[in-house]
């Protein structure tokens, strides 16, 4: 007799235990759930408060490169835009960003010889680019004169496309305002039809160094 009441007390006891290790188990589970939502929901707000990228601004109307000084729209090839992160880029040559233009931008009529070599040079002092973009060959209808077979220059914010997603040709036949150039389309087919009819070689924007700028400026 006392063995079976000793028994139903330790039925009774582990039965009261398991209900508040389940009960501890939901509440760990319910404050985990909600400290996930939460920490999800702080993301969210970092992201907001991050902001977007700015747009690419108009590059018409005599603005002139930042590296080199010249007018941007005037001598064909691909153009370039930098907004920096905290820093105030300022021109080697030209006038720089006056009016009503966004502030931490500089502009090029050339990736080869202006925005990539300005750019590395502002990466190597510390600076943080926010957004790059670049002439996108893939939303602009261009024919290449057998002539100067330079491509053409378009300034709207329309043909700009972001840098870092684009497929560029080095190498070819085709040309820009300073001559060889790295030609950006955000359709790859765009790019190897490119280079099936006037030579190159297709690379990521990540294969961009200084050895690549040089080897494109030796051609």
């Amino acid at each position: 007799m006392v063995y079976c009441r000793v028994k139903i007390l330790q039925t009774i006891f582990d039965a009261q235990s398991l209900f508040i290790i389940m009960r501890n188990r939901r509440r760990f589970i319910t404050g985990a759930a909600t400290a996930g939502l939460l920490s999800l929901a702080g993301c969210a707000q970092n992201e907001r408060a991050g902001g977007q990228p700015p747009d690419p601004v108009d590059l018409s109307g005599q603005k002139t490169d930042f590296n080199g000084g010249m007018i941007i729209g005037d001598h064909g090839g691909p153009n370039g835009q930098v907004f920096y992160q905290d820093t105030e880029p300022q021109p080697r040559q030209g006038a720089g960003v006056e009016g009503d233009s966004p502030d931490n931008l500089a502009w090029f009529h050339t990736l080869v010889y202006g925005l990539f070599p300005y750019h590395f040079e502002m990466r190597n002092s510390g600076a943080e680019a926010a957004a790059i973009y670049v002439t996108d060959y893939s939303l602009v209808d261009w024919e290449l004169s057998s002539d100067t077979m330079t491509m053409p220059s378009p300034t709207s914010p329309k043909t700009f496309a972001d840098a870092t997603e684009l497929t560029y040709v080095a190498g070819s036949d085709a040309k820009g305002g300073m001559g060889a150039t790295l030609l950006p389309f955000s359709n790859s087919d765009d790019a190897a039809q490119l280079t099936n009819e006037y030579n190159g070689r297709t690379i990521s924007y990540d294969d961009i160094d200084t050895k690549i700028i040089s080897g494109v400026r030796r051609q």
